[in-house]
């Protein structure tokens, strides 16, 4: 069976976690539509979520249309999770983007979009309640293609003659097809689709259900079965723990194949995999084994990371969207702050970017975060898992810093019972410029072997 990773993405509100109710509930996978508001959608499962009525930790559900199967990933839209989303982006094969039609393009939808193109994910886009008034369809689409790209194109009236034109001018292969016979082949749109050239458009309404049966044909019709390795590879896109407080970590399979008590490194540690779990909402099914294309989530693995590779997989960058505030964790009293890092440090596990530092001279734990909302989340959190309230004093702002002079660093090293002195000189370079190294020793003082290992 032909397997997809699609995700939804969007900014806050413009309704992904409605849009996924409407597409399990089209396709047959609920019998019920939920609601955001009514506090019962099917993905949006914890307390805090049902309560704020917004997505805060992306997750996963699985159902089949056309032959087809597909792994739905519900990402957050606040941009105080963003980091959760962005992580997520990494195992997808296609992503859904939700613009929400009566505001148009908006400030987070950009930079989704960018974040799409830099990990060069292909899209489809949904532009959600339609039904509202004074929403039209013609100048909707020319703000799409004038912010994000000329290649966004309204398939709802796919098949005739004004929508072979617009997609012969996306790509030149297109155009000498379209010249050639007139119409262009599902085959080729597929291909311009992949390679991030032509971005199919669909308008509707979730809540109402309308154009959705159309965008999940569209979803089937346009998207091109990913082709894996049979050699080993998993890419971690989150960590997480269960009601019983066992570890899990979520990865896609990009190759190969995983099973039951297998044996999983990536140098430093050696782990074996438990149990293997397929999410779909708050239920799974566990499987002795999974193939590559699809997202499980194992427990046994104490020492994994997420954006982490595994078998052939490499590991991830650093996400692009860090946080930008640093706050100071402030303890109840008779609270130890030794005791408490380490719980700290598992939902530092879980969301990596929280940075969490324990500074000597001033007796305090820090951390960074994006935003107010995270702030209360992690409250919450705290809270209900270690029973433990804290309270965050006052926002600062994070700077990255730089040298201004020139400074010489020594270290003493002392491999093997030999003993090493290096010199490191750090001059300022060019803002903006990174990191660069060089080495400024002779090799008559040191051999090049040496100077390799250094």
């Amino acid at each position: 069976m032909k397997k997809f990773v699609i995700g939804i993405v969007a900014h806050v509100d413009a309704g992904k976690t409605t849009l996924s109710e409407s597409l399990l509930y089209v396709s047959g996978k609920i019998g019920k539509m939920g609601r955001v508001d009514n506090k019962n959608a099917y993905l949006d499962t914890y307390e805090l979520e049902k309560e704020r009525g917004i997505t805060i930790f992306s997750k996963q559900a699985v159902f089949e249309v056309n032959g087809i199967q597909i792994t739905l990933l519900d990402t957050p839209g606040h941009v105080d999770f963003s980091a959760e989303m962005e992580r997520t982006l990494q195992v997808l094969d296609y992503a859904i983007l939700v613009i929400n039609g009566a505001d148009g393009v908006q400030a987070h939808t950009k930079t989704v979009w960018r974040l799409l193109e830099m990990y060069q994910i292909p899209a489809f886009i949904f532009v959600n309640k339609m039904d509202q008034k004074g929403v039209e369809k013609e100048r909707l689409i020319k703000d799409i293609k004038k912010q994000l790209d000329d290649g966004c194109i309204e398939f709802g009236e796919a098949k005739i003659n004004c929508f072979y034109e617009q997609l012969a001018m996306c790509d030149e292969k297109l155009l000498e097809s379209y010249l050639e016979a007139g119409y262009i082949e599902t085959v080729q749109i597929k291909k311009a689709v992949k390679e991030r050239k032509v971005f199919p458009c669909f308008f509707g309404s979730a809540l109402k259900l309308e154009g959705i049966e159309q965008f999940l044909q569209g979803i089937t019709a346009y998207t091109e079965t990913p082709g894996y390795s049979d050699v080993f590879g998993a890419k971690i896109f989150k960590i997480t723990r269960d009601e019983q407080g066992n570890r899990l970590t979520h990865m896609k399979i990009t190759g190969g194949k995983l099973k039951v008590k297998d044996v999983l490194t990536n140098g430093m540690w050696e782990d074996k995999v438990n149990q293997i779990r397929i999410y779909s909402g708050q239920k799974f099914e566990s499987v002795s084994e999974i193939e590559a294309g699809a997202i499980c989530a194992a427990t046994g693995l104490n020492h994994t990371r997420p954006g982490e590779g595994l078998g052939m997989e490499k590991a991830s960058g650093t996400p692009v969207l860090e946080p930008v505030l640093f706050y100071k964790i402030i303890l109840p009293e008779g609270c130890d702050p030794r005791a408490m890092l380490p719980k700290l440090r598992q939902i530092e596990e879980e969301e990596p970017e929280l940075h969490i530092v324990w500074n000597e001279p001033l007796q305090e734990i820090q951390i960074q975060i994006m935003g107010e909302v995270q702030v209360e989340i992690l409250q919450n959190l705290i809270q209900s898992r270690f029973n433990i309230e804290v309270t965050f004093g006052t926002g600062k702002i994070v700077y990255k810093e730089t040298i201004a002079n020139s400074v010489e660093g020594v270290g003493h090293f002392e491999p093997l019972r030999h003993y090493a002195e290096v010199h490191l000189l750090l001059e300022p370079g060019e803002p903006g410029s990174g990191l660069q190294f060089e080495i400024k020793c002779s090799e008559d003082m040191l051999g090049k072997n040496w100077q390799r290992l250094i």
